[in-house]
Order: structure tokens, then sequence, then C-alpha cells
């Protein structure tokens, strides 16, 4: 999701509705990481009050106080993992000093649906775009679960688009994708499968650089509302 979901929308959950539906059985057990806030308890409880309402079992996954010392074994019983926003250097810092950087991508590989907003997207592809370092945008090497690259926010913050664009013009960035807030890319066996919305306007784009110059194409995104 490049924005959206409880934590931008607690009144609109068309997003998070359709990440639980993505599960192979109906109750899926969603587990949460905020890993890359310093409010962790805050985005936990809410997130707890946004999928209490829906059709799963919510669980988060602390750090500080984990669950058990087999990480991998609890994480590979979740059907959902959803990863909330915040500062994705130092989540993906974080993870790898836990391991969960590899126990993630073997959770992909089991079918675990994997989901989240803003850092939450940003961490499975190649690389993104991020503001993770305070007054600008850079790009961040990611976890490489989907290839290419990815940019939250796109609508949201004026300085996404043209940063983006100047990344791709110098060579800094792969091709990729982006997505606007309420906008969000859907993955299958690591292709791009189309995009869906919580915002009748939102979309999701494809980038390239081509000839010299940035192609930018509006991807096929269903709005899932009436």
């Amino acid at each position: 999701m490049g924005g959206g979901g409880f934590s931008m929308e607690p009144d609109n959950p068309l997003l998070d509705a359709y990440v639980v539906a993505q599960a192979r059985k109906k109750n899926p057990a969603v587990c949460f990481f905020p890993h890359a806030t310093d409010d962790a308890t805050r985005y936990a409880l809410n997130f707890f009050k946004a999928f209490s309402r829906l059709d799963a079992r919510p669980a988060f996954l602390s750090l500080f106080t984990p669950p058990t010392a087999d990480l991998e074994s609890y994480l590979l019983e979740q059907d959902v993992i959803y990863v909330g926003g915040g500062n994705t250097r130092n989540m993906l810092a974080l993870w790898r000093e836990w391991g969960l950087d590899k126990i993630l991508q073997k959770a992909y590989a089991e079918g675990v649906v994997l989901a989240g907003i803003s850092a939450g997207a940003n961490c499975w592809f190649e690389e993104c775009s991020t503001d993770s370092v305070p007054g600008k945008l850079s790009v961040l090497a990611c976890l490489g679960i989907l290839k290419g690259s990815f940019c939250p926010h796109y609508d949201g913050e004026a300085e996404r688009r043209p940063t983006l664009h100047q990344f791709h013009l110098t060579g800094q960035m792969k091709a990729g994708y982006a997505a606007d807030d309420g906008a969000a890319g859907h993955f299958i066996d690591d292709v791009f499968s189309g995009g869906v919305s919580s915002r009748p306007w939102a979309k999701v784009y494809g980038l390239r650089l081509e000839d010299g110059s940035v192609v930018e194409e509006v991807l096929p995104t269903r709005f899932l509302g009436v």
C-alpha cells in the first residue's frame, strides 16, 4: 500500500479487508509488525482495534518481548504478516539483526500473505524511495522478495513524484512501481496482478527509463468500494 489502511483511513477498511481476504482460509491469523516506529504500542493497539472488526485473528510481534525464541516457527504459523509504516531503514536493520529478513523470505515461499503500508510496502522490493533520513528522499536497498523498486505516498507528498523521476533519470533506481495513498499493488508469484484502491482516484503506476526519459504508466487499479 502506498498509503491507507487502518493507520491512515481508520473509517475505511477496504484495503485491510482485501488483505485478509487473500489468506488461504477463513478467520486467518494476521500478525502485525510495528517495527518501523518508535510508538509501537499505540500502533499495535490501533491494529487490534481495526482487525478485531474484520474476519481475522490479530496478533503482533514485539522484538522487545518476543513471544518465543523460535520466531521462524511462530511466523510460519501466521496466515498474513502485515507491516506498518515508519522508518524503513531502521526497520530493516532491526530485522537483519533478528534474522527476520531470512524468515520472511521463507514465509513468502510457503504461501504466507505479505502486506504492509509505506515502509511496510517498501521492504518487499529490491529497493525503495524512502524518507528514513530526515529532510531528504533517498534510495534504499530492501529485502528483494519482489523485483524492482517501490515508492509510496505518490500523490500524498509533493516531492515524491519529481524525486522518483530524478532517481530513474540518473540511474539510481531500477524500474518498478509507485502507489498513491489509498492504492495497493497485488503481486502473485512475484508478478504484478493488478492494483486495488480504497479511494476512487487512487492509482498504482509502473515506472521505467526508456530512451533517456522516464515512462510513467498508470496500471489497472480496481476501486474496492461501490
